[in-house]
């Protein structure tokens, strides 16, 4: 009670003086982080930055190189890195990091390794501080493009500061009289060859002693300034007991434009708390354009550090040049080239929720980003599906077509779409050179019999299918906008491919061989064969453009309301399947407890929000309140599987404001339940859309009746130009449903089939 007290005198404070409320300490940047190989509470680690930060910060629990680069559970750290990871299981690049070291020089990642206690850390996005048991104290913070650290060492002992190269090659170069060091990194799986990471690090304390070394056997050269190879390093002496700051920048460009960067980012912070003070505040700035009031505690804990995650990727991986025009180099092509690029996102993860997200929040962001797609598909031939920082073709889809469309309909409209349409024609009809989702493997079959026939060679096929058809809505409906004929009748015919892997003997959507027969034996709950990463009760819902002609696939309302009830009270029986041994997401669909429903994983996500569609929108409701009180929390134990670069995250963060986006390309929103009292999201616009519940609690999580700007409000619903509009979307909860609210045929959400 006290700490909600004293979080209302803060935020009536903020309003009255104009300010922002200090929301920052509630995101916590170890949500997420009690994870390993076979069971994913996030598979996080505790990024300190600024909102989608060409560099993220963070401290190293892993060796170097390997894929958990932070695990709440172990007891030493190892080093502090510059990082931009996206998942555990791709691993880094572009990675050195920073030690100190006191008493003897040690330098590899094993032996410099130091205990320390969770009890003496501070894990915000604006900042990080530990206390080592060895009295060392290390803190963090953050800009765009680059971090300002402090170190504090006892006065006992010998003071050192050991710079890793990480993997594969790098350069050191040590500068005493300018104390600075400067160098490069090129450890990278997906990148041109030409790729390196220049840094530059000015300190503000001259150094005693310095050094290079190597970490494959961890030989030191005493008083070496240079070197360049495998695994080089360097290290600096400082007094005893000094408390030195290291402004650290770096740039894909060049090194001049490192020290560009670190000039224009951090020349005018003349201290630590100068450059902690603007990232708390670019912090602030952000979530309060998302203010929450009412919820508990804990709520407001989650809330805030999940949208800490919905904000870290893509990353920037543009610079600005001396005329402050924005410039990069492009991990496609190698190349310098005018204007915007992101990087580091799965789109099979983040359609979903994150981009719609952005949408909403960040709508100029999401205008470069479509330019920067069409920008990746010139330089490398093929639209990006997985970049890291190239294109890695990674999962399955072709979903960058989802992103741009979904922008052009919401009215983002910075790129030719033209150009975007004949750009998925080709990644629609072509296979390309990596994995996957790059280009579209066996799209002849899938153009002529409507499905990917399934087989050894074609692992997900019927998943793949359903996701193409999916893609081809969202580029028919990009046609449709420009009024493009011949792209609406080619990507039209195919969005209802859907229907060809439906079997009403099963009532599940299934594989078919080359010749249009079932494939034998079926169990809808083994995982994998033709279902990537799930079993058949987890892929039977992704119709997300076409939800009432899977209704009517499946006989109707009662059907398909009783099909997802069986969802939750199947038992969590696990099938391996195709996998053969049990992947860490069959262990998170267990633990939840939820039956089949597997929310550690994304091709299940939006099923819940599905009984808006066939009269039953209160089951939606309590769902969604159920899920998000049960299985997210602030915690290192805060997610039911992995994060995925902020889609988990995003799924909250919509899910607790009462929307969800069912259908990303379509510019609207399905209606759940919301969890606090008052939601005010203040638009770049600089409107502002309120969200009220009254009554909310947790037992209150029905909608009894709701307006829209004053007006009586029946639909499951909301359009995203309500949101931008600016206005009021007003709630009355209860703990009963309202059985006659919201089940009209107006008030489904978006189907294609029934669309006017």
């Amino acid at each position: 009670m006290k700490r909600s007290l004293v979080f209302l005198t803060l935020l009536i404070a903020g309003v009255a003086h104009g300010q922002h409320a200090n929301l920052v300490h509630y995101a916590n940047t170890l949500q997420g982080t009690n994870s390993k190989f076979e069971l994913s509470y996030g598979n996080t680690y505790p990024a300190t930055s600024v909102p989608f930060a060409m560099n993220t910060w963070t401290p190293q629990t892993g060796k170097n190189g390997e894929g958990w680069k932070y695990q709440y559970f172990e007891n030493k750290i190892r080093g502090f890195q510059q990082s931009h990871q996206c998942s555990s299981w791709v691993n880094d690049y572009a990675v050195f990091s920073l030690m100190p070291v006191t008493g003897k020089l040690v330098v590899t990642d094993d032996d410099r390794a130091t205990s320390f206690s969770h009890k003496n850390e501070i894990t915000q996005p604006n900042y990080y501080r530990v206390k080592l048991d060895n009295n060392i104290v290390t803190e963090m913070t953050t800009t765009e493009r680059g971090a300002h650290l402090r170190f504090s060492f006892p006065a006992s002992a010998p003071a050192y500061l050991v710079l890793d190269g990480y993997t594969k090659m790098s350069r050191v170069s040590i500068n005493m009289a300018e104390r600075k060091i400067t160098g490069w990194v090129n450890n990278c799986r997906w990148a041109p060859e030409n790729f390196k990471n220049y840094f530059e690090i000015v300190f503000d304390r001259p150094f005693k002693a310095y050094g290079t070394w190597e970490n494959k056997k961890g030989v030191i050269n005493p008083n070496n300034k240079t070197d360049e190879g495998e695994g080089k390093g360097a290290y600096i002496e400082f007094a005893p007991g000094t408390v030195v700051q290291a402004k650290v920048a770096s740039s894909y460009i060049s090194p001049g434009q490192a020290t560009l960067n670190l000039t224009t980012e951090l020349g005018e912070f003349k201290t630590f708390e100068d450059t902690k003070a603007a990232s708390t505040k670019i912090w602030n700035k952000l979530f309060n354009r998302v203010l929450v009031e009412g919820g508990t505690e804990e709520q407001r804990a989650t809330f805030y550090s999940c949208l800490y995650r919905a904000n870290l990727f893509s990353h920037r991986v543009f610079e600005y040049n001396k005329q402050g025009k924005p410039y990069y180099y492009s991990p496609y092509d190698g190349k310098i080239h005018d204007g915007y690029m992101y990087t580091d996102n799965g789109f099979w993860d983040t359609f979903r929720a994150q981009f719609p997200l952005n949408t909403i929040l960040h709508p100029t962001m999401e205008g470069q980003y479509m330019q920067a797609l069409l920008a990746a598909q010139e330089q490398c031939g093929w639209l990006p599906s997985w970049s890291f920082p190239a294109e890695t073709g990674g999962m399955i889809g072709n979903h960058a077509i989802s992103l741009l469309a979904d922008a052009w309909v919401k009215g983002i409209r910075t790129f030719n779409p033209q150009k975007a349409l004949k750009a998925y024609d080709h990644e629609a009809n072509n296979k390309g050179p990596w994995g996957s989702a790059n280009g579209r493997g066996n799209a002849k079959e899938y153009n002529t019999n409507g499905y990917v026939p399934y087989s050894e060679r074609t692992q997900g096929a019927t998943a793949q299918s359903l996701e193409y058809a999916y893609d081809d809505f969202c580029g028919y409906n990009l046609a449709k906008a420009i009024s493009n004929k011949p792209y609406m009748s080619q990507f039209g015919k195919n969005m209802y491919n859907y229907k060809s892997l439906y079997d009403p003997g099963t009532r599940f959507m299934r594989a078919k061989d080359e010749n249009g027969k079932w494939i034998e034996p079926f169990d809808p709950l083994s995982w994998g064969g033709p279902y990537t990463e799930g079993n058949a009760w987890h892929w039977q819902w992704s119709v997300f453009h076409d939800v009432q002609g899977l209704i009517n696939l499946m006989g109707g309302n009662k059907n398909f309301t009783a099909k997802i009830d069986s969802v939750f009270s199947q038992p969590s029986t696990i099938v391996p399947g195709g996998y053969g041994s049990v992947i860490h997401e069959m262990t998170e669909m267990a633990l939840i407890k939820m039956g089949q429903y597997a929310h550690g994983n994304q091709p299940i996500q939006h099923m819940i929000y599905l009984y808006n569609y066939a009269g039953e929108p209160w089951k939606t409701q309590c769902h969604a309140r159920n899920i998000m009180e049960k299985i997210y929390n602030s915690t290192q134990n805060g997610y039911p599987g992995d994060e995925d670069q902020g889609q988990m995250s995003s799924w909250y963060v919509l899910s607790a404001l009462g929307i969800y986006s069912v259908t990303p390309g379509v510019p609207q929103y399905a209606i759940g339940s919301p969890v606090f009292k008052k939601v005010t999201i203040t638009l770049e616009n600089g409107k502002k859309f309120v969200i009220q519940a009254d009554n909310n609690s947790k037992q209150n999580v029905y909608i009894q009746s709701a307006t829209l700007n004053g007006k009586p409000y029946t639909h499951n619903w909301l359009s995203h130009s309500a949101i931008t509009n600016g206005g009021t979307l007003h709630f009355k909860m209860g703990s009963k449903p309202n059985y006659k609210r919201g089940v009209t045929q107006a008030d489904k959400p978006f189907s294609v089939s029934t669309a006017k």
